[in-house]
């Protein structure tokens, strides 16, 4: 199962992927770390944003994209173009998208019986969020 982990922030949607293969978890190498939208308020660059996406989907055989959920009122409230950018992702065609809640993310990782490093994974500090998305998504199917 591979799966890539997102999590949205401001313009950018940082990305993970995250392979099971044969109850082993692998980081395989992907292109890029962050897919931006350059300019929000055109709907050509959402189109390409999504385009730039479903090309990632199809070249890295990713099967889920796991989406960290954002509050939609409050002190950390998602901002409109975050939800533009979900919107584009779930509406892609050819992979499952699922959209999952911060709470049950931390449950997930809390009583998974793996445990993985993440200063051992060798990726970015701003790749966490999409990472646990992705790991606590993986442990709660298996």
């Amino acid at each position: 199962m591979r799966v890539c982990g997102v999590e949205l922030s401001a313009n950018d949607a940082n990305i993970v992927l995250l392979n099971l293969d044969n109850g082993m978890f692998r980081l395989p190498e992907c292109r890029t770390r962050k897919v931006s939208l350059q300019k929000a308020a055109t709907a050509h660059e959402l189109k390409y944003f999504q385009k730039t996406f479903a090309q990632l989907v199809q070249d890295y055989k990713i099967e889920i994209i796991v989406i960290r959920q954002r509050p939609m009122k409050g002190k950390f409230a998602g901002g409109a173009i975050g939800f533009k950018l979900e919107a584009a992702l779930e509406l892609l065609t050819g992979v499952e998208v699922v959209v999952m809640p911060p709470t049950e993310i931390k449950t997930a990782l809390k009583e998974s019986r793996t445990y993985i490093d993440f200063n051992d994974t060798g990726l970015k500090v701003f790749q966490k969020p999409a990472f646990e998305t992705a790991l606590a998504y993986i442990n709660q199917r298996m």
